[in-house]
């Protein structure tokens, strides 16, 4: 995918959703992959152009599995002018090893988050944006289906109080296979996770179960980001896609 077509989808998501204003500064959380990197570099360029000027971030947060190299990261900041702040942690020891945690996703999750919000909330941000693509949607309103009984999926755009942070999603309207073909066209230094369980995770087993859906019914995948984008959900903005 060319960067012409990310910036489109992009900027689509940004208007349709109202995610971006006048004096933003948003903190990209960068996991060093493909995701996570395509979101940064979209929203750096697409700060260059847009009508309300806004700054760009990144934000790494070292899970303390160890091996992460994160100079590649660092270069690719530095080449595009983005502020880069890695913040060690040992959230990985205290889940794995403290913990024992059966489902380890979720409690990780929530210290990365709020580690990733202190360092925001200290390099002057006022929103964040996580990198989830349109299969993520509809993953998670998978794993909402199946595990929790209800119909759901995250928003594009979500406040907290407590932090007065903003969340935002920007790579919503953008495919997985676009970011792969993002990530090769332009030699994105991607960095493969070292978490012990990636890809074992409840998620990775709906990226499996909607991959089977979308080879069996053809369009499937799009008719159900359809529905969740037109879901209704309480938290989630009163508009549609078309």
């Amino acid at each position: 995918m060319k960067l012409q077509k990310l910036l489109s989808l992009v900027r689509q998501a940004v208007e349709k959703y109202e995610m971006i204003h006048e004096g933003d500064r948003i903190a990209v959380g960068v996991s060093g992959g493909k995701d996570s990197l395509t979101l940064l570099l979209a929203l750096r360029e697409l700060s260059r152009f847009y009508p309300e000027k806004f700054e760009v971030c990144a934000v790494s947060v070292d899970l303390g599995f160890g091996n992460m190299d994160y100079s590649k990261v660092q270069e690719l900041c530095q080449s595009s002018g983005i502020a880069f702040s890695v913040i060690p942690t040992q959230i990985g020891r205290i889940v794995m090893e403290e913990r024992q945690e059966k489902n380890p996703c979720a409690l990780c999750a929530k210290m990365r988050k709020g580690a990733l919000a202190a360092e925001a909330l200290r390099m002057g941000c006022n929103k964040i944006a996580y990198a989830h693509h349109k299969e993520d949607f509809v993953e998670t309103m998978l794993l909402s289906l199946i595990f929790q009984g209800r119909f759901y999926a995250f928003p594009p755009v979500t406040w907290f109080e407590d932090t007065k942070l903003t969340v935002l999603r920007p790579l919503m309207l953008v495919e997985e296979a676009q970011v792969r073909g993002f990530c090769s066209r332009y030699e994105i230094p991607v960095i493969k996770s070292t978490c012990p369980v990636d890809g074992k995770t409840k998620r990775a087993y709906a990226k499996e179960l909607l991959a089977q859906i979308q080879r069996d019914h053809p369009g499937a995948k799009e008719r159900m980001f359809h529905a969740v984008t037109n879901g209704n959900f309480p938290d989630w903005p009163k508009t549609e896609f078309t």
